[in-house]
């Protein structure tokens, strides 16, 4: 029987020990928390089939300076780590051109196909039931411009990809959310995602079902991973050594400084976002604050306000500026109780300068794997690119091709 150490239990890591272990391999999934407890908790909770293009840097002037100068609330930036991040931000930039941007998307939307199918996969044998609505998500939008710019894209990406969308009127959007004080000037209604009201509760129906079919867990350093005697791969757990042939890195926002220390160099934009929860909120659907740059969701424990980007340096404390901007423009819109946290949630999202996610063997190590980088977007294509890495480690038939996704585009 095969063997892998899969590296990493958020959504992406767990999806590719399950993939594997439903191919016969032999697989212990390993991570210093409880599956699904990092990253993986903290997002919005939907499963966005809809998002078939990645999110691209602003390349007009008047965007780029509204961020320089703190007047939109989808990036906050620490000035004293612009250093840090430049390199890779200005990859970011670059890739973000019109033409990259498309054929990038291209890349993209093949993963994004897959993302529900391959959830469903692990739904039908998890124990999901109340975790999951297939009602979608809806977009607000404050201003009869920005509302008009929507429906003409909403259009466009249902004529180029099939994307399903509604116009809501404000009138028809107060009637689907009669807790909303303001409608604004409407809103989008995405069809097809899929909500989740306890992002982390997902991960962890999927774990126990790896471990249901015969996978393992196990608390361990990721860190001590190193090449075994044997020829493959060795990491040290509470239960003591585990050694497989083949170990996957799935650390997410962690990989790059595990991957140093084989000799790798792979640049991530690091942001870090924000959440809170609130009681008292009757909302029926996630709704976006488009103006605002913020997520409502209705949660098990009550209103899940996200924020925007956040950069700064490693370590940095916590500036949860954007979460307060979150919070006063939402109680224009809904009425709901103080934060229930004393200090809210942040964590750390893993992006690539070319807004796909690293898939594929490490260059020089025979038997090192890779499975990071999915920027916002880890939550929804954990499935996909778990089966995309698992059908390449096996031999078979990728469903999509891996070249745009392989580990070597960032040098071998």
């Amino acid at each position: 029987m095969r063997s892998a150490i899969v590296l990493g239990a958020g959504m992406v890591g767990v999806s590719a020990a399950l993939h594997l272990r439903r191919r016969g391999w032999d697989v212990a999934l390993v991570d210093r928390l409880q599956p699904g407890r990092a990253t993986s908790y903290g997002n919005a909770g939907i499963i966005q089939s809809e998002a078939v293009e990645p999110y691209p840097m602003p390349r007009d002037w008047a965007s780029i300076v509204a961020i320089a100068a703190g007047r939109t609330n989808d990036v906050h930036l620490h000035w004293r780590s612009l250093p840090r991040h430049a390199p890779a931000l200005l990859r970011y930039w670059r890739h973000s051109a019109p033409a990259r941007h498309r054929r990038i998307s291209a890349a993209y939307a093949r993963l994004i196909a897959q993302a529900a199918p391959a959830h469903e996969e692990f739904m039908q044998d998890a124990d999901v039931a109340g975790l999951v609505r297939r009602d979608g998500f809806r977009i607000l939008y404050r201003d009869a411009a920005a509302m008009a710019a929507a429906v003409a894209e909403a259009e466009r990406l249902r004529a180029e990809y099939g994307v399903a969308s509604e116009a809501l009127t404000p009138a028809r959007l107060a009637a689907a959310e009669p807790a909303l004080r303001d409608a604004g000037a409407g809103a989008i209604h995405w069809l097809d995602p899929w909500t989740v009201r306890d992002p982390g509760a997902l991960v962890g129906a999927y774990a126990d079902l790896f471990r249901r079919e015969g996978g393992r867990f196990a608390n361990g350093a990721a860190e001590s991973l190193t090449p075994a005697r044997s020829g493959g791969w060795l990491v040290d757990t509470a239960e003591g050594p585990v050694e497989a042939e083949h170990a996957v890195v799935a650390l997410g926002p962690w990989s790059p400084a595990l991957l140093r220390r084989f000799g790798y160099a792979f640049p991530m934009v690091l942001k870090r976002g924000y959440h809170r929860h609130y009681p008292g909120a009757a909302l029926d659907l996630p709704l976006l604050d488009s103006a605002h740059g913020y997520v409502m969701a209705p949660m098990a424990r009550g209103l899940r306000i996200t924020t925007g980007a956040e950069l700064a340096a490693p370590g940095a404390p916590l500036t949860p500026v954007q979460l307060a901007r979150a919070e006063r423009a939402a109680r224009t819109l809904l009425d709901f109780g103080p934060g229930a946290e004393a200090e809210p949630w942040a964590g750390l999202r893993p992006c690539m300068p070319d807004m796909l996610p690293v898939v594929g063997p490490a260059p020089r190590h025979p038997g090192l794997w890779l499975d990071f980088g999915h920027g916002h977007q880890g939550f929804t294509l954990g499935p996909a690119t778990g089966r995309l890495l698992a059908e390449m480690m096996a031999e078979d038939r990728p469903f999509a091709d891996p070249a745009p996704f392989l580990p070597a585009r960032w040098g071998g």
